[in-house]
């Protein structure tokens, strides 16, 4: 057995049989996502809706629900037990599409459980929903085809894949062009050394699989993918004295990035854009990430890639977008992503929102 299958063997374990509900994680991850404006109301009316035995067994660490799914064909990466799925088959309407991929036979079982329940509960014709057994290494071979796909999303899961590398890189080619990936994982705040990638409890609470946050952007970039944008972050507290004392020095944040698929070879030129106020539950302002706030009718300046973005992905029509006559210049600095690092963000942010915290039980 390879160590990739060693790894996805100890996962499957840990997921499948050993934790009942979120509760018996041991950090914060499954409970913690501190976003920079209210979640939208079609959400948590959607998250509201979910059969509670598919609740019970979630164990994602943020709430990756990007704005305008409705009528979208979404891949959901690692979708356990199925609650983000349900919940997006409601979001993306009867013209769209969820498709769930997950490794774990027993947690896609639990999801096929409720297909009727949740078509009945929402008031769909037929279903709109596939969960599929699978690798989201090896989507070609789950039976997903390249370039089919609007959104693809995922919580909190890439942090227990061996390969992320070839996880980004089988998103991105299911992706249709402009199409994007949006998702919530935890990160390190340094490069978490091997010999806590070997040990299969900080494994399974996503602690030993942790990419650290800087190594998400390169590692974008070499895929094909745009720079991450980060949309939100918290910290994540560490219950078990034993863990925590295994990792050290090394403190970890639950982050929500959205990645694009641009057209390759794109020249990339600044340009001025304006929000029309289109997008269904963000009349007054679309706040993008953290770095992208769009007022209605106000004109704002972006860089190329970022007008790369507006103009390529589901929101054009949403956008009024003059292109500058000047292709942007190529700085000879090293770019800085400060902006990007999650640890940073959910300081900003944890100031002004109450923690949540399962020591309290």
């Amino acid at each position: 057995m390879s160590a990739c299958e060693d790894v996805r063997e100890n996962v499957k374990k840990y997921y499948g049989s050993r934790l009942e509900s979120s509760g018996d994680l041991q950090t914060s991850a499954a409970s913690c996502s501190l976003s920079c404006r209210p979640v939208p109301r079609s959400v948590t009316d959607a998250l509201s809706l979910v059969h509670p035995e598919v609740t019970k067994r979630f164990f994602g660490c943020g709430l990756p629900f990007p704005a305008k799914l409705e009528g979208c064909r979404v891949l959901d990466l690692g979708s356990g037990s199925g609650r983000d799925c349900y919940a997006f088959s409601k979001l993306v309407g009867p013209s769209g599409h969820v498709t769930g991929v997950d490794m774990t036979e027993e947690l896609i079982t639990v999801s096929h459980q409720y297909i009727e329940y949740h078509q009945k509960k929402f008031g769909h014709e037929k279903p709109n929903i596939t969960f599929v057994q699978g690798y989201m290494e090896k989507l070609s071979e789950a039976g997903v085809q390249s370039d089919s796909m609007d959104v693809v999303l995922s919580n909190c899961v890439l942090c227990l894949c061996p390969d992320k590398r070839a996880a980004l890189q089988q998103a991105y080619n299911v992706l249709k062009e402009g199409g994007e990936m949006y998702y919530s994982d935890m990160y390190a705040s340094k490069v978490v050394p091997d010999h806590m990638k070997e040990d299969a409890a900080l494994w399974g609470e996503g602690m030993g699989g942790s990419l650290f946050w800087q190594d998400l952007i390169s590692l974008a970039h070499s895929v094909g993918f745009s720079t991450p944008c980060l949309v939100s972050a918290s910290q994540i507290a560490i219950y078990n004295c034993e863990l925590k004392a295994k990792a050290g020095d090394i403190s970890y944040a639950s982050g929500t990035y959205r990645l694009f698929k641009l057209p390759k070879g794109s020249v990339l030129s600044e340009a001025t854009v304006t929000y029309r106020g289109t997008v269904a539950e963000f009349p007054d302002q679309l706040d993008f990430d953290s770095s992208h706030c769009f007022k209605k009718d106000v004109a704002v300046e972006v860089n190329g890639e970022m007008a790369a973005i507006l103009q390529r992905s589901r929101f054009f029509s949403d956008f009024k977008i003059q292109i500058s006559d000047q292709p942007e210049s190529s700085s000879a600095s090293t770019p800085q992503y400060c902006h990007l690092n999650p640890f940073l963000l959910a300081d900003k942010l944890g100031s002004s929102v109450t923690q949540c915290s399962k020591t309290s039980k």
